[in-house]
């Protein structure tokens, strides 16, 4: 029986490499496999299929219990909070914790893959599949890399310093009520990381907003479908719609490689675009097929003159990423300009309904934002209704945890760099005592091949994981070692 007051003893550095090479050697396939069981589940939010126990619906509630059995199963003590959010544990002395916060539910796969969403595709060193990087495998990561630290104590016989606790949660891509769920029940950890977002390492995430615009009701519009995006926290990649073309008037032609129109019948003709889709928080590398579509209607003068009152208002927010073609402009020194992404467009009835995502920084709010669209929107008869709001968050760089963290980074990448703030929204401005924490790496490039996150044919590099899966080893062990996580 192991000894609960034996020393802990932390590896050199020499030793460590060694020890972290043999257990991916050792485990590899199995992280693999892990992952193949997550990817599997369809694990996107549906609401008007909750039940008790399953308050985001049955594919994040299939999903939790998947991570939690693999945790169970490697040895953690694994707890499922009502189905809202997971965690598994691996007790310490000291009274204080260690967290450890990813997700297993996903966005919807939309429309554009060339390999199966919901099965683990592994293709000339990378590895496909919807969750892949965001955030399946980089929550599966850092079990292991607690399972490394697990393994060890088992074989000093010795009690980790501090306690290490697995978050799961089932509700990131949309509200983060499990966040919420969870700390109304539990203590915040003493200091907390989450795998989901880029390295080095994210002390500040800026404010985000979500709204909805709504256009008035447009009767006899000309516009019969609309639709676009899957996601309003992503620049929409695909997006089409079928119009009524004015009598006697020709199909319009594009010569835009990204724009394929074609008749529909009965004097319809459909639309169809392809963008380039991109996380709301980096709009700069991605290409909104919406705009692209509005665009088109507009300059082939498609649509009645409601609609294309409408559409002008939509140009004006969608073409710029800075939200200065509606006067929502503003930037700090932390953060740089806002962002502003319109992820989805669809109707509702008579009605065109847009979203907008909204990455702000100090220097504004969301009730200025949410006051300036409902006076823009109005001078077109639309209306703009505030849905959720993050205010910004900044920790202190210098932190002994923050140092621990970018210690473990740059010892690993040979690297000297420093921490920064970032417009994604991660768990941890949820937390008192917490920051983001990779795993994409910065220098990582992708072939045409692989998507990116909420994007089709999402997908990482196998050595990438296996780099990121070093960090975190050394990143907990850096951590277990302090003094004090606070």
């Amino acid at each position: 029986m192991a000894n609960e007051e034996a020393r802990f003893e932390f590896p050199q550095s020499e030793k460590l490499e060694f020890q972290i090479e043999g257990y991916l050697a050792d485990n590899w396939e199995q992280v693999l496999s892990d992952l193949e069981r997550l990817i599997a589940v369809p694990s996107f939010e549906e609401l008007e299929k909750a039940a008790p126990g399953a308050p985001y619906g049955p594919g994040p509630r299939e999903s939790l219990s998947v991570a939690l059995d693999i945790a169970q199963g490697y040895g953690f003590k694994a707890h499922d909070v009502d189905g809202y959010i997971g965690y598994a544990d691996a007790n310490g002395i000291s009274g204080q914790q260690l967290g450890i916060i990813g997700h297993t539910d996903v966005v919807p796969a939309g429309p554009g893959w060339h390999f199966e969403p919901y099965a683990l595709t592994r293709k000339d060193g990378y590895l496909l599949g919807r969750g892949t990087s965001d955030d399946k495998a980089p929550i599966l990561l850092a079990l292991h890399a607690a399972k490394f630290w697990m393994d060890e104590a088992a074989r000093q016989g010795a009690t980790f310093p501090h306690d290490i606790r697995i978050l799961f949660g089932a509700s990131e891509e949309t509200t983060m009520s499990d966040v919420a769920y969870y700390r109304q029940r539990f203590n915040d950890p003493t200091f907390l990381f989450t795998p989901d977002a880029d390295f080095p390492l994210g002390y500040g995430e800026s404010g985000c907003c979500v709204g909805v615009l709504k256009s008035a009701s447009i009767e006899d519009g000309f516009i019969v479908e609309i639709a676009g995006g899957t996601a309003a926290n992503a620049v929409p990649g695909l997006a089409h719609a079928v119009v009524r073309l004015p009598e006697g008037a020709a199909v319009p032609v594009s010569g835009d490689p990204r724009i394929a129109v074609s008749p529909a019948g009965d004097g319809l003709v459909k639309i169809e675009v392809h963008g380039k889709s991109a996380h709301a928080s980096t709009p700069e590398l991605g290409e909104s097929a919406i705009a692209i579509l509005v665009g088109f209607l507009l300059e082939n003068g498609l649509g009645n003159d409601e609609e294309r009152t409408f559409l002008k208002f939509e140009l004006d927010l969608l073409s710029v990423t800075d939200g200065s073609g509606v006067g929502i402009q503003a930037s700090d020194e932390h953060f740089g300009p806002l962002t502003a992404v319109g992820g989805v467009i669809g109707m509702e009835g008579d009605c065109i309904i847009q979203t907008l995502d909204c990455r702000y920084p100090t220097t504004t709010t969301a009730d200025a934002i949410t006051q300036q669209m409902t006076k823009v929107a109005a001078r077109v008869g639309a209306e703009y209704v505030a849905k959720q709001d993050k205010i910004p968050f900044l920790m202190n760089p210098e932190s002994p945890a923050v140092s621990a963290l970018m210690t473990a980074y740059n010892d690993v990448t040979g690297q000297d760099a420093k921490p920064f703030v970032m417009k994604g929204g991660t768990y941890a401005r949820l937390f008192s005592h917490a920051v983001s924490f990779g795993p994409q790496f910065p220098d990582e490039v992708k072939p045409a091949w692989v998507g990116g996150m909420h994007g089709p044919d999402e997908g990482v590099s196998e050595e990438g994981m296996k780099r990121a899966f070093c960090v975190y080893v050394r990143a907990i062990g850096n951590l277990l070692a302090l003094e004090s996580l606070a």
